[in-house]
């Protein structure tokens, strides 16, 4: 193999500017083959044995882009260089004072100078206006210290630290809640920043019965006085604790307030916390309230995910053809590969703080995903968001997930379970109990070495790398388009691309489009929903998924692409609708200053 497998300008672009390694002005990795030896023999060297074998064996994962490794993972494997391998990470409790805040605020800093996105949940700290009583002070709230954050955000890449990614949530419960739907409609406002609502059950009933909605805060950090108290799970206190109601509202008014907030600026978006909890593998011994910036990583205080995908363009034999079809057993032994390199990434990688090494280690948290289902599709001829697209979407996912959990129980044979690992309380929950029963007893008998296995993130970069196959589970955007490039000279460039199965087509002789192509602007939010819905009975961790709405969208029916996202049993949502905040989807690889979004088409932090 040579660079020749770079087939585009924008792809040799993203290989040099973002993953080729460089000491200083002295190049390392001379071609993409350089790279990909690096990464296999990285991951290789935690091997007990045969790591020469193993690290052939990674290396023919590697090329061919069979198997893409987070962007992290790519850039960092092998450098020597002190940096973190994982691309996601949620940060600890914010104590509810200075000293606190401060503290988390460091921790992040850190976190992100290292290379990794983070999340936190800010419900923590005391709504504005309510009195420190024991300092006298008037506190100004989430939001307000949220945009100390977003200043040292800025700070750290105005120092030529990679792009900062932060997500935060908030409960819907908490007397901050309408400040926080509002606090991205200035667009000068929380620009390194993605923002979800918890929302939980309680919340959607209260919603379709048009009921009140108190809006509470723990009790015992308010200023001493009256008012009604109800007992609430918080983040950071165990079990139920007495929570003051401060306000009341109607639910459905605050769900119109998010709903619209949504439609004009993007943002927030949702995160259905108690289907996440329910979800967990590990619900015995967590309680997760945030996830990574792009939201496929839900993930407990201190938690970490390393992450990579599945390249499924690489499986498909014949295409375009009537014998077209995917080589099933050649994609369950890339999935089994990978969630070994990905398992390795864990006892490679360094981590900003030791309380996420602990954290990563006891679980040993891994999220394979997939990339190029739309062109996937398109090269078997099946449209996307045809019935049909959603049962071949749902038939990949399922061998992608159990050949994953074979793997990890082979593995904890192999290597030891995760030291988490906890058999009766493993396989009660929820997820594991909807497995194959071989699969549920091969957990009995040998544990399982990885807590999670699979995510779908949105791959936007590494898609690039891979010449454009289709992101994640996202449709084709558009078969061809301009993107912007940022050199490290320093200028921008100027990039045609063009979808990979429009080039594989016109490549084979022929003229127009693949039959079976449809881009975003051809589908309507419920196929965007339902091809989401098709994969998440096989996703453990999360999905990353843009609901794209188009402009002209009418907003009396907006409502119903949230509720249907909940019934339909999804972990969360997010749409994009353009607008003079966020602009088009169709972001720059280099977005302007104060335009970083979450919904771009260059949303995973690597």
């Amino acid at each position: 193999m040579n660079d020749e497998t770079l087939l585009s300008d924008i792809s040799r672009d993203i290989w040099d500017t973002k993953y080729r390694y460089r000491e200083g002005t002295q190049i390392r990795d001379h071609t993409l083959e350089d790279t990909w030896r690096r990464v296999a023999r990285a991951l290789a060297a935690v091997e007990p044995h045969d790591r020469a074998t193993w690290e052939a064996r990674f290396f023919d994962q590697l090329r061919d882009f069979r198997f893409l490794p987070g962007g992290r993972i790519l850039a960092g494997a092998g450098t020597g260089r002190r940096v973190t391998l994982y691309n996601c990470f949620v940060m600890g409790r914010i104590e509810d004072s200075m000293d606190g805040i401060f503290d988390a605020l460091k921790e992040g800093a850190l976190t992100m100078q290292q290379g990794g996105g983070v999340g936190y949940d800010f419900s923590t700290l005391r709504p504005a206006g309510n009195r420190a009583w024991h300092v006298g002070g008037i506190a100004s709230g989430p939001v307000s210290f949220m945009r100390v954050w977003d200043s040292a955000c800025a700070t750290l890449l105005s120092t030529g630290a990679r792009r900062g990614a932060m997500m935060a949530t908030l409960r819907c419960d908490h007397p901050d809640v309408e400040a926080f739907i509002d606090a991205k409609q200035d667009p000068r406002e929380l620009r390194h920043f993605n923002l979800s609502i918890q929302i939980t059950d309680a919340f959607m009933e209260a919603v379709r019965s048009d009921a009140d909605w108190p809006l509470v805060f723990p009790d015992r950090h308010l200023e001493r006085g009256d008012g009604p108290v109800e007992l609430r799970t918080w983040p950071g206190e165990d079990g139920q604790v007495p929570c003051r109601v401060l306000r009341v509202v109607r639910a459905r008014s605050l769900w119109n307030q998010i709903l619209r907030a949504s439609y004009d600026y993007a943002e927030p978006g949702v995160l259905f916390v108690d289907r996440v909890n329910e979800l967990n593998n590990l619900w015995y011994r967590e309680h997760i309230t945030a996830t990574n910036p792009c939201g496929e990583i839900p993930l407990p205080p201190y938690g970490a995910c390393d992450l990579g995908s599945l390249n499924l363009t690489r499986f498909v034999q014949a295409p375009f053809t009537p014998q077209a079809q995917l080589d099933e057993e050649a994609l369950e032994a890339a999935a089994g590969l990978a969630v070994r390199m990905l398992d390795n990434v864990t006892d490679v990688s360094g981590f900003p703080l030791e309380h996420q090494r602990e954290q990563a280690q006891a679980t040993r948290r891994v999220g394979l995903g997939v990339t190029g289902l739309a062109d996937l599709l398109i090269m078997l001829g099946v449209r996307y968001g045809s019935e049909a697209s959603y049962h071949l979407a749902a038939s990949v996912m399922e061998r992608v997930c159990h050949a994953a959990y074979r793997a990890s129980v082979e593995l904890a044979r192999e290597k030891g379970s995760f030291p988490a690992f906890d058999r009766d309380c493993l396989l009660e929950g929820r997820f594991v109990a909807s497995l194959p029963s071989t699969l549920r007893d091969a957990i009995a008998r040998h544990g399982l070495r990885n807590s999670h296995l699979t995510a779908i993130a949105p791959t936007g970069t590494i898609s690039l790398l891979a010449n454009n196959v289709s992101s994640g589970l996202e449709p084709v955007f558009e078969a061809h388009f301009t993107r912007r490039v940022h050199q490290e000279e320093g200028d921008d460039v100027e990039r045609e691309v063009e979808d990979y199965a429009c080039r594989l087509w016109r490549e084979r002789g022929n003229d127009g489009f693949p039959p079976a192509f449809v881009d975003a602007h051809d589908l309507d939010p419920e196929a965007h929903l339902r091809m989401q819905a098709a994969l998440q009975p096989f996703v453990d961790n999360a999905i990353s998924k843009t609901i794209n709405i188009p402009e002209d969208f009418d907003f009396a029916s907006y409502g119903s692409v949230y509720e249907r996202a909940f019934d339909l049993g999804l972990k969360g949502c997010t749409t994009f609708r353009p607008n003079p905040v966020t602009g088009s989807v169709l972001a720059e690889i280099r977005p302007p200053a104060g335009t970083v979004h979450c919904c771009g088409l260059e949303r995973e932090p690597d």
